[in-house]
């Protein structure tokens, strides 16, 4: 059978997509190996998988190659679990979490250099099986269990057997269905969680045509997470179940390059001056009343400002240009350039000397405006920004791991510790024999 994870080949680059796998399994198991042989439908298998009802026989998961279960501790069947790719145990730190009820399981995934391309370094994905119950919340989680505020990225997942216009706008909802729904929505929206479904994409399917397709799997995204959630989708097929699989990947969030705005320190004021000779407003309203008078100074706003804007030249920032950069850095940039060019088609002693010179200034100039742009920064620095003028200053902090000689790494660390806390054991003395020993008196004839 093909390994799912021989396409994450790059060890130097933590996973390019981060996709997570959420379904009902109905206790099956050949809903379950369904599921789990039909990842390789997917551009990148998925790191977690989310399960809801799994299969077990006496309370133990089935396996799969290349992942590893969780599951909330006996006593009792299952009814959640989480599956970890054993890919990213080894590349990250992971971790379950259990809660008082057994119908929710958490994982955490911690990495120390961020998640993301983010500075927050841990992930929560919680796998929720909502069953109705006969009391009020008429489930078995409270709303206030299910949604906490964190400030890292959190991520709530399952089958929540809830009805909601903002999930299913096209379903009649009954009173009752509506009142106990907008309690859980109500809760996750008020410490900010976002719904990830796409409105109106069923996520279960009744085996009978009775009963109406329903949106009853549904994800969650807090406000730290919300940034690096690239899709939810169902692109994978059937696997016997009436729920779903639902795919949500989660990718470091593009670069968005910032609109064009115009220079206005090269405006030509010449031709806008000319321009200006010209220019005439539209008459004001006769009888002018509060919505005319707005709609008359909109429209000479506007052609004023298209005036200036059709004579001043538009800028659209390089992600990798430089606040402190200036113009005469780059002349001295091209200047120095310019002899060092000369200086390799001709290697004469004055261009090398031309060279020199022109380098020692460009450096020069550099240096004095990173400084004179740092003091700025500091002069104008708030409460806010007095954190990330820290960490401007003293750089990422180093691992933080005990320095023992000889150790400069955590695995020789831990092998220093091994050697000392329980040395090996000396080797046994030899084995002695005894020899004959010849001149003695016997004790008996």
């Amino acid at each position: 059978m093909e390994n799912l994870f021989t396409r994450y080949t790059d060890s130097s680059a933590v996973f390019p997509s981060f996709p997570i796998v959420q379904h009902n399994c109905l206790g099956s198991w050949d809903v379950f190996f369904s599921l789990f042989h039909s990842f390789t439908m997917l551009p990148h298998p998925p790191l977690l998988v989310a399960l809801q009802d799994p299969p077990s026989r006496r309370s133990v998961l089935p396996t799969f190659p290349g992942f590893m279960s969780f599951t909330p501790p006996p006593p009792g069947r299952p009814r959640v679990a989480i599956y970890v790719s054993r890919t990213l145990n080894q590349r990250l730190s992971c971790s379950t979490v259990f809660h008082e009820s057994s119908d929710m399981l958490s994982v955490d995934v911690f990495s120390p250099e961020g998640l993301f391309g983010s500075p927050h370094r841990s992930l929560r994905v919680i796998s929720v099986y909502l069953l109705r119950t006969n009391s009020p919340p008429y489930h078995s989680i409270l709303p206030e269990r299910l949604f906490s505020f964190l400030s890292y990225p959190h991520l709530v997942l399952g089958d929540c057997n809830l009805h909601h216009p903002l999930a299913d706008p096209c379903r009649s909802l009954s009173e009752r269905e509506f009142t106990i729904s907008t309690r859980y929505f109500d809760s996750a929206f008020e410490v900010l969680y976002y719904l990830l479904n796409t409105p109106g994409v069923y996520t279960r399917f009744p085996f009978d045509t009775i009963s109406r397709p329903s949106v009853l799997d549904l994800a969650f995204a807090n406000t730290a997470l919300s940034s690096f959630v690239s899709s939810w989708d169902t692109p994978l097929p059937s696997t016997g179940s009436d729920h779903v699989p639902c795919v949500i990947t989660l990718k470091p969030p593009a670069i968005l390059l910032p609109p064009p705005t115009p220079h206005w320190a090269l405006l030509d004021l010449d031709a806008v001056g000319k321009a200006l000779d010209t220019f005439t407003t539209l008459p004001c309203p006769a009888r002018p009343t509060p919505n005319s008078m707005s709609r008359w100074f909109n429209i000479s706003s506007t052609r004023l400002t298209s005036l200036l804007t059709t004579h001043a030249p538009s800028k659209c920032p390089c992600p990798r240009s430089k606040r402190w950069w200036s113009p005469r850095l780059s002349s001295l940039r091209r200047e120095y350039h310019k002899f060092a060019r000369a200086s390799r088609l001709n290697p004469s002693p004055l261009n090398w000397s031309n060279v020199k010179s022109s380098r020692r200034t460009y450096f020069k100039a550099i240096v004095s405006a990173k400084k004179a742009h740092w003091s700025d920064f500091l002069s104008s620095a708030t409460p806010g920004s007095l954190w990330t003028a820290k960490r401007f200053a003293f750089g990422r902090p180093p691992q933080r791991f005990p320095d023992l000689p000889g150790a400069s790494d955590p695995a020789e660390v831990a092998e220093t510790h091994l050697d000392h806390f329980f040395p090996s054991k000396p080797p046994p003395p030899p084995l002695l024999r005894l020899t004959r020993y010849e001149d003695y008196t016997p004790l008996t004839s």
